[in-house]
């Protein structure tokens, strides 16, 4: 990909799609691995180990009608079956 290519791959409908509206690649990486590190703690390699799906999909706001968020029991219970 050259350097003056936008992501253009990310999931349809994600919003990420233009991630770099009229920019360059760089510029775009520059925003998203600034936003990964911000909001997600992520160090460079692990934004650059994602696909820009996965990056979409952790961005992009929930859109399940209904979806209610976890609450402290069901996030207790979800690791204790994950930790015995």
């Amino acid at each position: 990909m050259s350097q003056s290519a936008s992501f253009g791959n990310a999931a349809p409908g994600s919003g990420f799609g233009n991630a770099a509206p009229g920019g360059t690649f760089g510029s775009g990486a520059r925003r998203l691995s600034g936003l990964a590190a911000r909001l997600l703690g992520w160090r460079p390699h692990e934004f650059w180990a994602a696909t820009p799906a996965e990056l979409a999909a952790i961005l992009a706001p929930d859109t399940a009608p209904g979806a209610a968020p976890l609450t402290r029991e069901e996030m207790n219970r979800l690791m204790e079956r994950d930790h015995g």
